[in-house]
Parts: C-alpha cells; structure tokens; sequence
C-alpha cells in the first residue's frame, strides 16, 4: 500500500513541476487568443451588402491589412487607381494597396499603426479591437486621439472564401459597419 501511495505522490510532484515548468518556459497553459490575422468583410453600413474583403497578415510582430477584393457597385470603375494617394501608392489599383499599417498587437488590441483612406489618400492613425470570440474586428481611424475618427466593424470570414466561386453575403444578424 505504501508504494501505492508513493506512486500517486510522485505522479502528481510530476505534474506540478511540468506545469510550473511550462509556465517558467513561457509555453502556454491555456488556449492561445484569438488574432487579427486573417481574412475580413467590411459591409455597406446602409444595404448590408458586401463592399469589400481584406486580409489581415502578421509579419515580426507588425500587422498590416490589403484589400483583396472589391464589390464594385453598376457604374463603379473596377480599374480604380488612388490617384490621390502619396508616394509608391499612387496611380496603384486600389485593390492591390495595403491600407493598414504598422499595427501592433496588444492583447486584443491592436495600436500603433495608420489606415489609408483610398478615396483621398489621407493617412489617419488606428485603432483595432477584436471581440474575445475572434469573428468581429472594430477597425477606427481617427485624427489627433481617438475620439475624433470614424469606425467599421469588419466580420471574419472563412480562410477559404477567397478559392470559393461564389460570392458570400454578408452574414444574416450582423450589424452593419457603425460610425462613431
């Protein structure tokens, strides 16, 4: 019975020490955050149609966000260039152009960075904030602090949605983008 006892003693001192081990490498014990990586739809806050889609791509620890599709509306011109964007971006499609910039993750919060307004080339500063379930993004652009700018909620999409023939739309119960 006594090495029964022990058996159960030494289990369990084994158990404690990977756990206090794993704690000390910095692996971790619970389930990772959801991210802002990945594939997003932004919607026309007035039909509640799909406008555009972007991607979301984490590179050393810095986020950026590009167009990768454009729901053009009749007339609209599918060959839109940012005539009036700054620098390497001018005269680009708008659809090939990176809009978020230097964004970095603080928890579920995302800081730091720019957002380009392809309609003017302006550059505001951002702010980005994902819901604990990872499926809405609130993505804010603002002049001087936060509290004077414009937000959009953006919903994630499937990673598959972009390989998929047929258009998604925007998913049934969800908020349209909302402007502060």
């Amino acid at each position: 019975m006594g090495s029964v006892v022990m058996g159960a003693s030494l289990r369990k001192s084994m158990i404690m020490t990977a756990v206090v081990l794993m704690g000390a490498t910095g692996l971790p014990v619970r389930a990772a955050e959801p991210t802002a990586t990945g594939l997003w739809e932004q919607v026309d806050e007035e039909t509640g149609k799909p406008e555009s889609w972007f991607k979301i791509t984490e590179r050393n620890g810095i986020y950026e966000g590009a167009f990768v599709k454009i729901f053009f509306k009749p007339g609209e011109d599918p060959n839109w260039v940012c005539d009036k964007c700054q620098g390497a971006d001018q005269g680009r499609p708008v659809q090939t152009l990176t809009l978020i910039r230097g964004m970095r993750r603080n928890g579920l919060s995302y800081e730091g960075g720019t957002i380009m307004d392809p309609r003017d080339g302006q550059v505001y500063r951002a702010l980005m904030r994902l819901t604990p379930d990872g499926q809405t993004l609130e993505v804010r652009g603002y002049l001087g602090i936060s509290l004077f700018g414009q937000s959009q909620v953006w919903h994630k999409l499937p990673d598959n949605s972009l390989s998929s023939q047929e258009t998604r739309p925007a998913a049934k119960g969800t908020a349209a983008p909302q402007k502060k």
